[in-house]
């Protein structure tokens, strides 16, 4: 530089000295100085750096995993469609179809201990069967093909329970392309005895070309809302941490100015050192993005997990990102050290002769609200969803909010006076400077906000994607049926439910239809009903009846009159009933005849714990045998003893002994909607992510305070300060900001949350949801503050006096 020396010119050349560059030339060679500076500022230099690319380096990772989550879910539902049976599998007449490739199969899935275990029984109809993506061979009977998750758990003790479910021997693993996830729970297996009748139905082929059902416009304003609730706090994060200070970089540039640098040189020169940091960043969130997607099927959060395959940034938002951190960081900085002045003898920052202003603030968040009433409402009929205006609404009422915690930390601290000593030394040193600690909490502040807001959505859209099933969980857990299980078998698959550990009372019912005889003609619908057969303490949780003896019979009326008329037409005291099952008719067997008994008693029905109500006939099993009836199904409604461990897996382990094709499906009083219930556990991972990456930063921030304030706190402690005093007066410097961005999260949270409802025709069902985001987000800074307290211990003492 021609400021800072002067070689004389070689004989012969003109002695005077070059013109120094201008224009963007000249701001250019102040940026390279400042990367200079920042890579050769020593040991302090470096520490410094490493912080901010530390800091920079988790955004930028974790914006580079939020990129690559299309290209995940495109992989993920790629894999789902080429194992799903084609639709032609579904044809009714399993038996039309038999060809050397095709396949009878029956679904076997099961669950163990919460999670869901996907599995089939297979038996093939020639020699050159169609096989699952993700499995070489076909398996034999009573061989099966696993998951490596699956075949981990069956070799582990955890899985005992389950061995005895599944006793097949494991041939064969299933790969990646099989499987959705490497954490799912999976396996194919081959059967000898499989039938049409049991239950198997026809596979011709794998793959689902059909195009996927478009998704409820109320899920895509969900989806938009939940990406800038995750991200914003990112993107404010890492301007926070490009603007981190050093003692260093003060004393460097006031030298600059010495010798002759002016105040805009400064400027660029100081960015030039965050442009550094950026970059360097960039690199670390990219090292750290590759080294982590190497584990990315060992990390499983709310049961998601992904190949690292399946991790790859999309092209524009990596673009995005690459671009945006440095730029941002330049620009980031340029911002900060207009309020910083920069003098030959020194550098004075936050100087109090100007206050911070609200005019260019509060319009923000005002705008955000204003977005959403100008894009109008969105509901089930709505045929496009514009993202643009709802992403732009939430962005500039979050980041709005952001930019009035500074103002509001500001006015609130001037008008705190006395209190004892570690509260003064707090509430002085925010007077002071509260800039840094309120950027520290606007991460935070914004998060909890956001959350707020996704709270109330959710709650306004709950009716809509969980449905009352009407099933009573309090009287059975669950519910079994099979037509597998027939004759004598019926009654000994009623027994071993009661005889099973953890069981306390089985609804058990062997069901089948009976019809008026007589001829019809094919335009006719002869009349039709059912014959329920169980015992008595059976028969009165399904029928209003006083009193019961085995062998009694009763024909039981619905509620409606016009279906009472039906099933009188058909169940006929005295008269008989046809009896027959599909597979007879098919064969053209002549159905089984019997006569229901004039004494039958007429009773109303009652709704079981499946919220089914059932009506027809029913009978003792002293009055019909039920080994007899041809074509019947097996109906098991089971409670268990919720204090005996494992009880539900010894209920599946019975099923699957039985009949391992059984139908087991537990009883709950909501049914959610798969794609609502797959976008809140994503949100849930999304939420876990961020709120690990404000803790990092919060922390990465408190320590870039502590060191530049090490000196100050070197001297109280040498003035006779305790240590405890200091500690406290930093928990209130953190308690005092975090105070207020609460309550400005609180207060923006509901008002985005509100907007969002109405935006989507709801209405706010609870006004309260606030209170666990605020205690979270309480419960985060509280960690970070402890977690800083050893750094600071360390930083309070005599000896950080000492200075070159």
């Amino acid at each position: 530089m021609t400021l800072l020396h002067r070689k004389h010119a070689p004989a012969g050349e003109d002695p005077r000295p070059a013109a120094p560059p201008s224009g963007a030339t000249a701001r250019l060679c102040d940026l390279g100085l400042g990367i200079r500076f920042a890579s050769a500022g020593g040991r302090e230099g470096w520490i410094r750096t490493l912080l901010t690319a530390v800091g920079v380096g988790l955004g930028v990772a974790l914006l580079l995993v939020a990129s690559s989550v299309p290209h995940m879910l495109d992989q993920r539902d790629g894999r789902e469609r080429a194992r799903t049976e084609t639709r032609q599998s579904e044809s009714p007449d399993a038996s039309a179809a038999a060809s050397d490739t095709t396949v009878l199969r029956i679904d076997a899935g099961t669950e163990y201990r919460g999670r869901s275990v996907a599995g089939f029984l297979m038996r093939p109809d020639g020699a050159h069967p169609v096989t699952p993506p993700g499995v070489a061979g076909f398996p034999g009977p009573d061989e099966m093909v696993v998951s490596p998750a699956l075949r981990e758990l069956l070799n582990s003790s955890e899985g005992n329970l389950l061995r005895e479910r599944l006793p097949y021997r494991i041939t064969g693993t299933i790969t990646d392309a099989g499987l959705v996830s490497p954490n799912e729970l999976r396996f194919y297996a081959g059967s000898g005895t499989l039938t049409p009748a049991a239950g198997g139905h026809r596979l011709t082929a794998y793959g689902d070309n059909d195009p996927p059902a478009p998704m409820s416009p109320l899920l895509v304003v969900l989806i938009i809302i939940i990406s800038v609730v995750l991200l914003v706090p990112v993107a404010i994060f890492i301007a926070t941490a490009v603007r981190f200070g050093g003692d260093r970089r003060d004393r460097r540039l006031a030298a600059l100015r010495l010798v002759g640098a002016d105040i805009r040189m400064t400027r660029w020169i100081a960015a030039g050192e965050a442009l550094f940091g950026a970059l360097l960043g960039l690199l670390i969130g990219l090292a750290i993005f590759l080294t982590g997607r190497q584990f990315a099927g060992d990390f499983v959060v709310w049961d998601v997990s992904a190949y690292p395959s399946d991790l790859v940034p999309a092209a524009w938002p990596a673009g995005i990102v690459a671009v945006a951190v440095p730029v941002s960081a330049v620009l980031v900085t340029l911002a900060a050290m207009r309020s910083v002045v920069v003098e030959p003898l020194g550098v004075v920052r936050n100087g109090r002769s100007r206050s911070r202003r609200l005019w260019w603030r509060l319009p923000l968040p005002v705008a955000g609200l204003a977005v959403f009433a100008l894009t109008g409402k969105v509901d089930a009929n709505t045929e496009a969803v514009d993202p643009y205006p709802i992403a732009a609404g939430a962005v500039l009422t979050l980041v709005g909010l952001a930019l009035l915690l500074p103002w509001l930390v500001e006015a609130s601290v001037n008008r705190l006076r006395g209190g004892p000593v570690p509260w003064q030394l707090a509430i002085r040193r925010l007077q002071l400077n509260s800039g840094a600690a309120s950027r520290a909490v606007s991460g935070v502040t914004v998060a909890v906000a956001g959350a707020v807001a996704l709270q109330m959505l959710f709650a306004a859209m709950n009716d809509d994607f969980n449905k009352i099933t009407g099933q009573d969980p309090t009287r059975a857990q669950f519910y079994t049926s099979s037509e597998r299980v027939t004759g004598d078998a019926a009654a000994r698959t009623i027994k071993a439910f009661r005889a099973t550990k953890g069981v306390d009372e089985v609804i058990g019912t062997v069901e089948v239809y009976v019809t008026k005889p007589g001829k019809y003609t094919e335009d006719e619908v002869p009349p039709t009903t059912s014959l329920t057969v169980g015992d008595c303490a059976t028969l009165r949780e399904i029928a209003r009846i006083d009193s019961c003896r085995d062998g009694d019979t009763f024909v039981v009326h619905p509620r409606d009159k016009k279906m009472a008329d039906w099933v009188d037409k058909s169940a006929r005291k005295g008269e008989e009933v046809e009896i027959s099952s599909y597979t007879d008719q098919q064969k053209g067997v002549r159905p089984m005849l019997w006569t229901l008994p004039a004494d039958a008693r007429t009773v109303l029905t009652r709704r079981d714990p499946l919220g089914k109500e059932n009506w027809g006939i029913m009978a003792t099993t002293g009055a019909v045998d039920a080994s007899t009836l041809p074509g019947a199904t097996t109906v098991a409604q089971i409670r268990i003893d919720q204090h005996v461990a494992d009880a539900a897996e010894y209920v599946w382990n019975t099923a699957a002994r039985l009949d391992p094709g059984m139908r087991v499906v537990t009883l709950t009083s909501v049914a959610r909607d798969r794609q609502y219930a797959s976008i809140q556990t994503g949100l849930q991972a999304g939420a876990t992510a961020t709120l690990i990456l404000i803790a990092a930063s919060m922390l990465v921030s408190q320590l870039e305070q502590l060191r530049e304030r090490k000196r100050l706190l070197s001297v109280l402690v040498a003035f006779g300060t305790r240590r405890v005093t200091l500690g406290w007066s930093v928990l209130w410097q953190t308690a005092v900001p975090v105070a207020v961005g609460l309550t400005v999260a609180v207060a923006g949270g509901l008002g985005l949350g509100a907007t969002l409802t109405w935006m989507i025709g709801k209405k706010v069902s609870d006004w309260w949801l606030f209170l666990p985001m605020v205690g979270a987000g309480a419960a985060l800074i509280l960690l970070v503050t402890l977690v800083s307290l050893p750094p600071l211990w360390r930083m309070m003492r005599p000896d950080g006096l000492r200075t070159e």
